[in-house]
């Protein structure tokens, strides 16, 4: 058994959190078998509380105030990020969308420790969300199809899960701080997203106005209903592309979910309404309300989290680090290996490989090149059950002439590979003539065209490797 600490950082459009985990990890192979390691256990030591996230105004984060939040949490956890071996950085929401976005990961990463991953995108923090709620949990131990809405201040990050594994997911600009008021409960601002929802219900909202209850509610009524018809409960809304969040997957609605789980701010204002309408100078309890009135509680069974407001941080602590299968091959301190994009072959592409040919797949990777400015790159692929040893030559020859040729001198050629052949292909290419360049293969680990990799140092005696898949999204 070994452990390691991770820590996760959220920087969302309300409010900003840190949470630490620990992770422990077990090979559960027997004496005569391949090992598997895997992560057994999760348990988190510390949760800070909840701060509004710091804004000099509603486009900038004010960096040096969230610096001092964060260093202030480590230092009464009693961790330093030297301490840390894995975790997350997330900028969700609305946040994501601030001038200084990527500004802010930066300030921040003397905090993330040798391997720590700065990540946003609505697509991972669906995911993430949907863990640390425990709706994951839930899809497996019920067998069930489970949906998780993480309703925050600017989005609700959609998931569904099918008995563990993820089947959809999307982001949608509806959050309970699109408006917001004075003490006075004057309109302070209505945000664009808000702004289309209360046009499509023949509303004008303008700042300085009095907040009038009555067109409030209708506006979060038709916020309801929008993401009732994004579970597929009744028509979708004809509002949907236009709330759709920059950067997000498309959504395909699922078939009726078993049961359905509420994260985020507004969570908490969903399983526990507040009586007063404007409490936090904002629409999340009106938001709150009408969710709660609508077929998105009725119509499903209504899963409890164990987390609300702090599921996205929980899950980044806890859930952004897989492990990679124990068949790899790799060379010595290459590590750790942050934000390598991902190019991801297809069935027919990886057989041209096993056939010793190159042509398509290098014409694949040059496009990729020519639309992204990269000097490394992995390159991933199904993997092939069994292959015979002429396959694997032929495939391990035509990925190091075609790696060698697009990539700078230097560059290690990185892959990923679904099932497990990793240590065979990479030793492969380790033993070809003239090969200078130094080589990871890890396989047990699913990605897809467009996403990034983080890669730690080797744990469990060198038997596996700490492994981060996200996506980079600003828009």
């Amino acid at each position: 058994m070994q452990t390691i600490m991770s820590v996760g950082i959220d920087v969302g459009t309300s409010t900003t959190q840190v949470v630490f985990s620990r992770l422990s990890m077990d090979d559960s192979g027997g004496f005569f078998s391949v090992p598997r390691v895997s992560i057994v256990d999760k348990e988190v030591v510390y949760k800070s509380e909840v701060y509004l996230t710091p804004l000099v105004s509603d486009v900038w984060i004010d960096t040096d105030a969230l610096k001092e939040i964060v260093a202030g949490e480590y230092a009464r956890a009693g961790f330093s990020p030297s301490d840390m071996s894995s975790g997350a950085v997330i900028i969700t929401g609305e946040s994501a969308r601030k001038e200084n976005a990527d500004a802010v990961l930066e300030s921040l990463s003397g905090f993330a420790g040798d391997f720590v991953v700065s990540a946003a995108g609505p697509d991972m923090e669906s995911l993430i969300a949907g863990k640390g709620s425990g709706a994951f949990q839930y899809s497996i131990d019920h067998h069930a199809r489970v949906a998780n809405l993480d309703i925050g201040g600017g989005t609700t990050n959609v998931v569904i899960f099918d008995d563990g594994a993820v089947t959809a997911r999307g982001c949608l600009d509806i959050g309970g701080r699109l408006i917001r008021v004075d003490e006075g409960s004057g309109l302070v601002r209505i945000s664009p997203a808000a702004a289309k929802v209360a046009a499509a219900e023949g509303i004008q909202l303008r700042p300085g106005q009095k907040a009038d209850l009555v067109s409030l509610t209708r506006v979060t009524d038709r916020m309801a209903r929008v993401l009732e018809g994004y579970l597929g409960l009744g028509p979708e809304d004809v509002l949907t592309p236009a709330l759709k969040t920059p950067g997000s997957s498309d959504f395909e609605r699922p078939g009726h979910p078993d049961a359905v789980f509420f994260s985020g701010g507004v969570a908490d204002l969903i399983y526990h309404p507040a009586a007063e309408d404007l409490k936090y100078g904002d629409i999340g309890v009106l938001l709150g309300r009408s969710i709660r009135g609508s077929r998105l509680c009725s119509d499903f069974h209504m899963g409890e989290p164990g987390e609300t407001i702090r599921a996205t941080v929980v899950g980044a602590g806890s859930y952004t680090t897989t492990i990679s299968g124990s068949t790899i091959s790799y060379s010595e301190d290459i590590f750790p290996l942050k934000n390598i994009p991902v190019v991801k072959l297809d069935e027919a592409l990886q057989a041209s490989l096993f056939r010793g040919e190159k042509d398509e797949v290098a014409a694949r990777i040059r496009w990729y090149q020519a639309q992204n400015d990269v000097s490394l790159l992995i390159l991933a692929m199904p993997g092939k059950r069994d292959p015979g040893y002429g396959e694997m030559k032929l495939a391990a020859a035509a990925i190091y002439e075609i790696m060698d040729q697009l990539l700078p001198a230097g560059a290690p050629v990185l892959l990923v590979i679904e099932c497990d052949i990793a240590k065979a292909m990479g030793q492969m290419i380790r033993q070809l003539p003239g090969m200078d360049r130094q080589v990871v293969a890890i396989d047990s680990i699913q990605v897809s065209d467009g996403e990034y990799v983080d890669m730690g140092r080797p744990l469990m005696n060198g038997m596996v490797i700490p492994v981060v898949v996200k996506t980079l999204i600003f828009g």
